[in-house]
């Protein structure tokens, strides 16, 4: 359910709303995000897929964040659009996507 929903929303280049436990935390956070990808994570030394996403309201800085399943509450897709170009700092052809995407350049 949730990963044919972030997968739309990849594809329609759509923000979407997540709620999910933060372990870092311990409590559930929402936070809106842009869908970046959904597959293995290459800096966690556990390659089992993830959720990709790139959160606007860290409380840190804007940032990557990875979620496994379990993490997440839910998924609602918005009704605004994000632009990769906000996010998008490397080469893809070099780091390609898991899923495939048309997003010009950035695809």
């Amino acid at each position: 359910m949730f990963k044919e929903r972030f997968i739309q929303a990849i594809h329609s280049k759509s923000k979407v709303k997540i709620t999910f436990y933060s372990k870092e935390d311990g409590s559930n956070l929402v936070r809106t995000c842009a869908p970046m990808d959904y597959g293995p994570s290459r800096r966690t030394k556990k390659k089992n897929d993830r959720f990709h996403f790139w959160d606007y309201d860290s409380d840190t800085q804007r940032h990557t964040l990875s979620l496994n399943l379990d993490q997440i509450i839910n998924l609602e897709i918005l009704d605004d659009f994000f632009d990769p170009a906000e996010f998008i700092t490397w080469n893809t052809k070099q780091s390609p996507w898991f899923i495939s995407r048309e997003w010009g350049i950035y695809s």
